[in-house]
C-alpha cells in the first residue's frame, strides 16, 4: 500500500498501477487503502475509466469502499464531464 501511495502522491499512475498489479502476483493482500491509493492516482492524472474499473472491481473482490475510494472515483467523473457516472457514484455512497 506505502508502494502505491508514493506513486500516486509522485503523480505516477502507471507506475501505482505496475505496483498494484505485482501485488496481486506476489500474493500481497489488495486492501481498502492501496485500492484508493490506486484509483487516487488514476484520478489525478485523468484516468478516469480506470479510476472507476479499480472502484467497481472492489466490490466484485469484497473490498470495502470507503469515502476516500468514493471520492476519488466521483473526482475523476467529473474531471471529464461524466455527470451522470459522478451522480450515481454519490448515490450509492449515501445509501
Amino acid at each position: 500500500s506505502a508502494a502505491v501511495s508514493a506513486c500516486d502522491a509522485g503523480g505516477n499512475w502507471r507506475q501505482a498501477l505496475h505496483v498494484f498489479d505485482e501485488m496481486l502476483q506476489c500474493s500481497v493482500e489488495r486492501d481498502t487503502i492501496s485500492y484508493s491509493a490506486a484509483v487516487s492516482a488514476c484520478e489525478k492524472s485523468g484516468e478516469w475509466f480506470q479510476a472507476l474499473q479499480l472502484f467497481f472491481e472492489m466490490a466484485g473482490n469484497r473490498v470495502e469502499r470507503n469515502t476516500i475510494t468514493y471520492s476519488a472515483a466521483v473526482s475523476a467523473c467529473e474531471k471529464d464531464g461524466q455527470w451522470l457516472q459522478a451522480l450515481q457514484l454519490l448515490e450509492e455512497m449515501v445509501d
